[in-house]
Formats: structure tokens, C-alpha cells, sequence
């Protein structure tokens, strides 16, 4: 028989909730930060680079590499390894810098 992860740890969380991505439902669990939440769901990138438009997801997953940026409700620049995903929240793949206005 398998164990999953939470089996192995013991861990119990509370029941998932739901959050989109580019508009599409998925859940995630309480606790899980967003790069966890979109990779459960089969999501690797979720950011495109600036000047060649490659995806990016997790790189480094402790907040230093910058490649799991997201657009968090809004807010462009998120670390996804980073920020905890939270019932209701809008995720939305980050094009290149985020900051349309800037032109760069």
C-alpha cells in the first residue's frame, strides 16, 4: 500500500477549499503555499520570462531563485513557494516582469 506524504507525517489537515488558476477551480489544503497547491494539481509553470517567454515554476522552492513568481490576487511578483494559498484566492500565470504598464 502506498502512503502519500500527509500519511507518512501524520499529518491532519483541515478540509480543502477551493482557488483558481487562469480561471479554472482546483483546491488546495490548508497550509499548502501556492506553488504546492498548483504542483498537486499536476501545474508546473506558472510564469513566463521576460524576454523569451519561457515557463518557469519551482526552482529552489525556499524563496531565493525568483522562478515561481504568480500573479496573487492581483498582486504581481508572489513568490508561489512562498505564499500560503487561502480559500477564494485568484492565481493567474505571471507574464514576464507583471507590471504591464512599465513596457519593459
Amino acid at each position: 500500500m502506498a502512503l502519500t506524504p500527509t500519511d507518512l507525517v501524520g499529518a491532519q489537515p483541515g478540509p480543502p477549499f477551493e482557488f483558481t488558476f487562469d480561471g479554472r477551480p482546483l483546491t488546495a489544503l490548508p497550509g499548502q503555499s501556492v506553488a504546492a497547491a498548483l504542483w498537486a494539481a499536476g501545474i508546473l509553470a506558472w510564469r513566463t520570462t521576460r524576454k523569451s517567454g519561457r515557463p518557469r515554476g519551482v526552482f529552489c522552492g525556499i524563496g531565493q531563485c525568483h522562478d515561481c513568481l504568480a500573479t496573487v490576487n492581483g498582486q504581481p511578483n508572489r513568490r508561489a513557494c512562498l505564499v500560503p494559498v487561502r480559500p477564494g484566492d485568484t492565481i493567474t500565470t505571471q507574464e514576464g516582469h507583471g507590471h504591464d504598464s512599465l513596457g519593459v
